[in-house]
């Protein structure tokens, strides 16, 4: 018993630690044997948030951009997240491919083709099927994994780096408040930031891994005839997680940043192909239409609260649901971006997170999503529109004018890219939840690490079994109790701007730095 307490004390941030994994066990054996139930209550929730605080959702985030924006154009913009002379860890190319895999990874692959797809089936404005829907579904698309989710991240990513950086604090969200609360980071309600922040990492990451098996299930069937069902999505996270544990035990440099440059590489031929061989002056003519359109008209997307019924349904299933979802995730891809992200300039952050990754989604949804639309517009492919979003790439890719073994080629790409997008997702996952739980190491012990990856993979499965076993569907639950979790987290990222913008305003003026606290143990 004494050597469990020693390790607790030495490894790890007991209260963090202990509450998270005892919550997580039992909301896991809760959704396991009442299902039906806890998808019910997790689903009411929802509707509660949604019906009531969507409002503070679309304010809120926008909020956040505008604030993103002023500290990369102020003079705050000069610091450097770490010593004023400090170097970056990683080269600009690393270290795009780690944002942009953890960040976005499977939901690009998985929502790429169907989303604008299902925007012009049913748009919330105009006519559905029509062209008019057809820029409706990029604008919103571009809208809902653009600049907002990002400046999202950067709230906390920003942070979280400046504050471990420059200001020698623990990696991890309570941190931020320092500049209100002082030591107090280290008490309780510290310990709660910690914990809301460790279930929507984890949760999202559980999610997550069920929609990745889900789609590589799919193309597996469609290439090789594999049975798409339960057995075969818990083969596909044994062994995707085997890729994840030897990544994430390899450590940043040498596991998940060579991991997520060879996915990028991949993404970008698999992207290249399709643009190629599909309607390329089309997609060409459309990259600069689209652009143009959702600049054009960001303000009025941005701050937009349809009051109609069609429209308010629109927005609660959408923009609703991936706000609340991008805001759950902030400490998982916040904390991973500030943990790579040592050496650059507040600027160069701000500016690099943003633009790049929102430029290389709205390049990508182009590709995938325009070509998809032209094919339907023509009326040469209706299995386009009654495909479902896990299949709708493999789909796409029979619809290309190639021969089918290249298309078939091309598929088994895109479940190569697939996969190793579920694997960068879930090392990273699995490297922020240790420094959650830690009291805020950056480079946690492996045994730590070993079991977080092995946590996810077993929480995932889990779900998806019980899910198909119970007859209910707790993983949806627990993705509806994971965009619940955004809420309070909302609120958070908002005081957090406030505590960021304070300390900053403080380390400008002369004589201020000295004042600056020091790292101590959690």
């Amino acid at each position: 018993m004494s050597q469990i307490k020693t390790y607790l004390k030495t490894h790890t941030n007991p209260p963090v630690f202990l509450i998270s994994g005892g919550l997580l066990i039992l909301m896991v054996a809760l959704a396991s044997i009442f299902p039906q139930g806890f998808s019910s209550v997790a689903s009411a929730i929802q509707s509660f948030i949604v019906t009531y605080f969507g409002w503070f959702y679309i304010i809120s985030t926008t909020i956040f951009l505008v604030f993103v924006l002023f500290i990369a154009v102020s003079r705050f913009g000069n610091l450097r997240l770490g010593a004023d002379d400090s170097k970056p860890e990683f080269d600009p190319w690393s270290w795009v491919s780690m944002m942009f895999t953890a960040g976005m990874g499977i939901g690009l692959v998985y929502y790429g083709v169907s989303e604008p797809l299902l925007h012009f089936k049913n748009p919330p404005e105009v006519t559905a099927q029509t062209p008019a829907a057809a820029e409706s579904a990029m604008n919103y698309t571009f809208f809902h994994w653009g600049l907002h989710p990002w400046a999202i991240y950067i709230v906390l990513g920003l942070a979280l780096g400046y504050f471990a950086y420059r200001r020698d604090l623990p990696l991890k969200p309570a941190s931020a408040f320092y500049p209100f609360i002082g030591d107090r980071i280290y008490g309780p309600i510290g310990h709660l930031i910690d914990i809301l922040a460790v279930f929507g990492t984890l949760f999202g990451l559980a999610t997550s891994i069920g929609l990745g098996a889900s789609q590589i299930s799919a193309g597996l069937g469609q290439l090789f005839g594999f049975a798409d069902g339960l057995t075969t999505q818990l083969l596909v996270i044994l062994a995707v997680e085997i890729v994840a544990i030897t990544s994430v035990m390899l450590g940043v440099d040498a596991g998940i940043r060579r991991l997520s440059v060879i996915n990028m590489w991949l993404a970008i031929g698999l992207a290249i192909f399709v643009f190629l061989v599909g309607p390329t002056l089309y997609i060409l003519s459309y990259l600069a239409t689209d652009t143009g359109y959702y600049f054009q008209h960001l303000i009025h997307t941005s701050l937009n609260i349809f009051t109609d019924d069609k429209g308010e349904s629109f927005q609660q299933t959408w923009t609703l649901f991936y706000w609340g979802w991008w805001i759950s995730w902030s400490p998982f891809v916040g904390m991973f971006i500030a943990r790579i992200s040592y050496g650059y300039t507040v600027r160069q952050f701000i500016l690099g997170t943003l633009l790049i990754p929102t430029g290389a989604s709205m390049v990508w949804f182009v590709i995938f999503g325009r070509t998809a639309l032209d094919y339907v517009m023509g009326g040469n492919a209706q299995a386009l529109l009654d495909a479902n979003s896990a299949n709708a790439i493999f789909v796409l890719m029979d619809q290309l004018p190639v021969p089918w073994i290249i298309a078939s080629i091309a598929s088994a790409l895109a479940i190569v890219v697939v996969t190793l997008f579920f694997a960068t997702s879930s090392d990273s996952g699995s490297l922020v939840v240790d420094i959650l739980t830690n009291g805020g190491d950056p480079n946690p012990i492996w045994q730590q690490r070993l079991f977080w990856a092995i946590m996810e993979g077993a929480v995932a499965a889990v779900l998806l079994v019980a899910g198909t076993l119970g007859g209910g569907d707790p993983l949806s639950a627990l993705q509806t109790a994971a965009v619940t979790s955004g809420l309070p987290f909302c609120l958070v990222l908002v005081i957090m701007c406030f505590a960021l913008y304070k300390a900053m305003n403080e380390e400008s003026l002369p004589g201020r730095m000295s004042s600056s606290p020091r790292r101590r143990d959690a």
